[in-house]
């Protein structure tokens, strides 16, 4: 009675393991948290890359429209950085901060800011070093700076607020842009 008792209760253990019956749920338990993981952090990733571009876009945007001109009026400004905020839609135009800046390279190679309008920014004042490329004696440089301060919405607690930014220097098409009753010259 005794043998008969423990080769039923082998039989059982040996039944038991050799049920599969719930690995499909023990494996999807282990390896969705991973994929849920994955698939936010490439939202993120291409998310902050999307916005990353924009702002590669809109110091673009700022260099060309306000090179191509020979003068700027105050309203012409206000026009070139709602034209360039814009690039930034869907994403919160007040985060990016747009400045444009005109340089003046004297015959000593000398680079001295000549005027600079910003919009959620700082505008640049003095002298100002430029690349040993673009140092042309007795010449003018547009600068236009664009960052913007991305919150990653899911990784934020990870990474904090990433500044993103771009500049792009380009040369004045016709003549520098007088902006105001500040020249460039």
């Amino acid at each position: 009675m005794l043998t008969r008792a423990m080769e039923k209760s082998d039989r059982r253990r040996i039944g038991f393991a050799g049920d599969e019956r719930g690995v499909s749920a023990v494996e999807f338990a282990l390896v969705a948290p991973v994929m849920i993981a994955l698939y936010f952090g490439c939202v993120e990733i291409s998310d902050g890359v999307s916005v990353d571009r924009k702002v590669s876009l809109a110091a673009a945007a700022l260099a060309n429209l306000s090179s191509q001109v020979t003068t700027i009026s105050a309203d012409d400004m206000i026009n070139i950085f709602d034209a360039t905020g814009a690039i930034a839609a869907p994403y919160d135009v007040n985060k990016m901060k747009m400045t444009i800046t005109c340089i003046n390279i004297d015959a000593n190679k000398n680079a001295t800011v000549k005027w600079s309008a910003t919009r959620n920014g700082t505008a640049n004042s003095g002298n100002v070093t430029l690349p040993d490329a673009l140092k042309v004696a007795n010449s003018q440089i547009i600068l236009a700076e664009a960052s913007y301060a991305y919150q990653p919405v899911v990784g934020y607690t990870i990474t904090g607020t990433l500044n993103l930014a771009d500049k792009m220097y380009m040369t004045p098409r016709q003549t520098a842009p007088t902006y105001g009753s500040q020249t460039c010259t």
